[in-house]
């Protein structure tokens, strides 16, 4: 069991003293994926793995013995979520069978940076589909469970990459956000989850949703591990034109800023009307995190206030402008991905009609076809405009805004309630939390556990800045030295109430 709960130093550590090779981890986890994902409690987290896995960790274990360590990863067994490309045996679908033919012609750019530093690529993770009504389903994964209650939902839509963290499927995974992805099912399964500054790490190769809002980062068990994965992942990509912003800035260090006293003398803010109020369960646990912050010497401003919140939310043309990039970037990236597959937004939709039991079999594709009646011309000004109103509220007036007031470091929050119950007739309940905010800005935000109700997990969220990672990473690492709330999960059988 040890091993379904290691962070990435012990593997490491364990590795280098022969305790295991990179095959045993591998085969260990692998063995777990086979017990726990569609049979036992049937997590449905793990769409399929890489045949290949056992060969490529010998390889590993043949460098390590010749003293030839990749990097921070090395032999350590990663799950990727699907919509990252990966060649090679595995598919990338978006958990949809429409795209059981693309064959990318290289690994997501991310990917690629795993393999460099010496990490396994175990398979891919389930995620929300295009199709779904209920967070965590998609035709080829079926209902993803929460690993705690298997009742309850992992959220979405990097879920399968969280719950496969807190389940021991795998060392630690890849996730991506647009608003939520990452935050959410690291909030409900307990783990620890990294949304970076979008152009931090590469999104080539990432089947696109909304390009301005996306990112990819970790899910782990861990703060310090996420720090690790994070120095692998950030840097400049000629393939993503938005890592630019990324060039000139220090590469790396996101481990070594780590410090377990970082809280001293630290000013974080409490933004209540904008965050809290929603679920006293997760109010509660807040404010548990909130006292423990303040007794390990952070300065707490308690409250402040993100004036431009409410009007970022009620502004419909933010809406319409991410909904005019999904089609003009999902038709593209359709359009140009190698293999046979629906070849537009317009030839997914036929598909889908065309398989409906397979593809729809609970909700239908609304959404999709809204998408595609809009024109996806991104040169319109009411496009430029939207987006310029979006960054505005979000940043100059709301995040950016509320840190200069207070002089703050950063601001904290609950991630959101406690996981729901999953309902594949009515879906999900509205979406609540810390996302959205550092989600239209495009800002860094990081969910933490922080306690727990119920035997259901509860984190809370630390953001701030553009390119506040370090940051960010330092107040998380030390709060989880003195809060410290990841625990296993109990696979609690669905219950009536």
């Amino acid at each position: 069991m040890a091993l379904a709960v290691a962070s990435i130093d012990q593997m490491q550590s364990w590795q280098s003293a022969g305790r295991f090779s990179a095959v045993d981890l591998v085969r260990f986890h692998l063995d777990r994926i086979d017990r726990l994902n569609l049979r036992g409690p049937g997590l449905r987290a793990v769409l399929e793995t890489d045949p290949q896995a056992v060969a490529i960790a010998e390889e590993r274990d043949a460098e390590r013995r010749r003293g030839e360590l990749r990097g921070p990863l090395h032999g350590i067994p990663v799950l990727v979520k699907d919509n990252l490309e990966t060649v090679g045996e595995l598919h990338t679908s978006n958990g949809s069978t429409a795209l059981l033919g693309l064959r990318p012609a290289q690994d997501a750019t991310v990917v690629a940076k795993l393999r460099a530093a010496g990490a396994i690529v175990l398979g891919k993770t389930n995620k929300s589909g295009w199709t779904s009504g209920s967070a965590g389903w998609s035709p080829r994964g079926g209902q993803g469970r929460n690993p705690h209650r298997l009742d309850r939902s992992p959220h979405g839509s990097s879920s399968g990459s969280a719950a496969a963290v807190v389940a021991g499927l795998c060392g630690f995974a890849l996730g991506t956000e647009t608003i939520g992805s990452i935050l959410s099912p690291a909030g409900v399964n307990g783990v620890v989850g990294l949304k970076p500054t979008v152009g931090l790490t590469s999104r080539a190769g990432m089947i696109p949703g909304v390009p301005s809002l996306d990112t990819v980062g970790p899910l782990c068990r861990t703060v310090a591990d996420a720090a690790t994965v994070l120095d692998v992942l950030a840097g400049a990509d000629p393939r993503d034109p938005a890592t630019a912003a990324a060039a000139g800035r220090p590469r790396g260090g996101y481990r070594a800023c780590l410090d377990a006293d970082a809280l001293v003398g630290t000013r974080i803010g409490v933004a209540r009307e904008a965050f809290f109020g929603y679920d006293d369960h997760a109010d509660a646990v807040a404010e548990d995190a909130v006292r423990a912050l303040a007794a390990a010497g952070a300065t707490v401003v308690d409250p402040v206030e993100v004036p431009s919140l409410s009007r970022a939310t009620s502004d419909e043309r933010l809406v319409l402008a991410q909904l005019q990039e999904v089609k003009h970037h999902l038709d593209a990236y359709l359009a140009g991905a190698p293999g046979e597959h629906p070849r537009s937004i317009r030839e997914l939709i036929e598909y889908n009609r065309a398989h409906a039991d397979v593809e729809m079999p609970h909700s239908g594709q609304e959404t999709l076809e809204m998408v595609d009646e809009l024109s996806g011309d991104l040169t319109d000004p009411a496009y430029s405009t939207a987006l310029a109103a979006m960054r505005r509220l979000s940043r100059d007036e709301g995040i950016d805004a509320v840190l200069r007031e207070h002089r703050l470091d950063a601001l904290v929050a609950p991630t959101g309630g406690p996981a729901w119950k999953i309902d594949l007739v009515n879906g999900d309940p509205p979406a609540r939390g810390s996302a959205l905010l550092p989600g239209l800005a495009g800002y860094p935000a990081i969910s933490v556990p922080a306690g727990a109700v119920r035997g259901l997990p509860v984190g809370v969220t630390f953001l701030a800045g553009a390119w506040s990672e370090r940051t960010l990473l330092r107040i998380a690492h030390a709060f989880e030295q003195v809060q410290p709330a990841f625990f296993p999960p109990a696979f609690t059988p669905p219950s009536v109430g």
